[in-house]
């Protein structure tokens, strides 16, 4: 199959990217000195041809990874192995990262969870085991020769994701790549082709074999690309998020309580869309923790849907019975303890403010909705404010302007008694100078006596919180 040209603008596209990277040219010089070859492959060259701009560069190249070290061992700031038997080898130049692979193919045995590895001769044998079309095209260097021999130009145009070979057999050697297909749909806005839709969900079990952080690590770039819901649309409807994230599909089956949605899955995939459009009020986005937590904040209701009469539904404690499902979840897909905590905690807190009711708080409640929320508090109020997802324009402005008030109120006692930072008015070793007792439990229970005092009453003067601390002491029951 011949290689079709690029248009004028891609070929400046192109061009530009290279005359910007002069180490380009170098390193391609360096391997055709020695007598290999060097290409430019994958995500790299998608990228460039749309316009996309990436600091990332991938290489496949026909020499061996010794080879590869020796070639570049002069010329490269810093060698390192990735993956020695996977053919990989990472240099860094001029401050960019380099991944170098020995052309090969990659197929899983039955029942495998790891890939066995053979070394190929040839480019176009390389580019045929890539795992989409867009991402077989290849730019040889030093030429600038560009390669497209499986029509990846072509499904750019058409906003389309093909393999280079049947669909069966790419899942096939690599089971992973039916995630890849739905996270390439999240990141491009690509549309899956029939084919590809029909394999993921007839080989959907086969991900199966593939280790919980590799399908972690897609599910992550998924939910942190620019259209996640189409990709989770995806895992959804070929049954994949059946095998790696059943809680999701278990939604469709349960009516949202305000029967203003289809089902809590589509409420549920509302609240993520509207939490990503409130992210500016974060540091830094995309926000995974955030975005998890949004995706995965109700899948507490198909354990506790209950119905009463009149036919309503309700679903008591969704908030404490989904912490513990995302809790457990997220530990088979080996998320980090600290990744676990947050979103776990935002899904245990994201009813809380529904208590909040007309604004009747007490600066005690707001105090202990800071405190509970801690470091959490910002992604708490993204997440509050995203749950709305009513059609009654009346009732969501009159949420809207209920929160305002609730933010408000926080700023300003922050400002007054830097609520981030909440301790009581006497601390541990206070405690035992004015109790006469040795380190031990009863410090701790005079602690939470005066934290609770704390939250409730404000600041206090040191004379007033002992004399409060002394009088909780004299009043409590003594053990017999």
């Amino acid at each position: 199959m011949p290689t079709p040209s690029l248009t004028a603008d891609r070929r400046a596209r192109i061009d530009a990217e290279l005359d910007a990277h002069p180490f380009l040219a170098e390193l391609g010089e360096l391997f055709a000195a020695a007598g290999h070859e060097l290409s430019i492959v994958g995500g790299p060259v998608r990228d460039a041809v749309l316009g996309r701009p990436g600091n990332d560069w991938d290489f496949a190249t026909s020499a061996r990874p010794d080879e590869i070290e020796r070639i570049a061992a002069d010329w490269a700031d810093a060698i390192w192995d990735v993956g020695r038997e996977f053919g990989t080898i990472g240099l860094r130049r001029a401050g960019h990262q380099l991944e170098l692979t020995t052309y090969r193919t990659d197929a899983y045995d039955e029942g495998s969870r790891k890939p066995e590895v053979q070394f190929g001769d040839t480019l176009d044998g390389d580019l045929s085991r890539r795992d989409f079309a867009v991402n077989a095209m290849a730019i040889r260097l030093p030429s600038r020769e560009f390669v497209d021999l499986f029509g990846g130009l072509d499904d750019i145009d058409a906003g389309l994701l093909r393999t280079p070979v049947t669909p069966e057999q790419s899942f096939s050697d690599d089971p992973l790549r039916m995630m890849r297909a739905a996270r390439f749909v999240a990141q491009l806005g690509f549309t899956a082709a029939p084919e590809v839709v029909a394999a993921m969900t007839a080989m959907a079990a086969r991900i199966e074999i593939v280790s919980a952080e590799r399908v972690r690590d897609e599910l992550d770039k998924l939910v942190t690309s620019a259209h996640p819901v189409a990709g989770l649309r995806l895992l959804v409807d070929t049954g994949l998020a059946e095998q790696v994230l059943p809680e999701l599909p278990a939604l469709i089956l349960e009516r949202d309580e305000h029967h203003r949605h289809k089902d809590v899955y589509e409420h549920s995939l509302t609240v993520l869309e509207q939490a990503i459009e409130l992210e500016h009020r974060l540091d830094a986005a995309p926000d995974l923790v955030i975005r998890l937590a949004a995706l995965l904040h109700d899948i507490g209701k198909p354990r506790t849907r209950r119905f009463v009469e009149g036919g309503t539904v309700t679903f008591h404690h969704h908030d404490v019975v989904g912490a513990k499902l995302a809790r457990k979840r997220m530990k088979a897909l080996r998320y980090s303890n600290d990744t676990i905590d947050q979103v776990t905690s935002l899904i245990e807190l994201h009813l809380r403010f529904h208590g909040y009711g007309s604004g009747e708080w007490t600066d005690s409640a707001v105090r202990r909705y800071v405190r509970d929320a801690g470091a959490q508090l910002e992604r708490l109020h993204i997440l509050t404010r995203a749950d709305c997802t009513t059609r009654n324009q009346r009732k969501a402005q009159r949420l809207q302007r209920t929160y305002d008030e609730l933010e408000r109120r926080i700023a300003v006692l922050a400002e007054a008694e830097e609520l981030g930072s909440i301790r009581p008015d006497l601390d541990g070793g206070q405690i035992m100078s004015i109790l006469g007792i040795a380190p031990g439990p009863e410090v701790g229970e005079a602690y939470r006596f005066l934290l609770d005092l704390r939250m409730d009453r404000g600041p206090l003067s040191e004379a007033d919180a002992t004399e409060a601390l002394t009088a909780f002491w004299a009043a409590r029951p003594r053990p017999e």
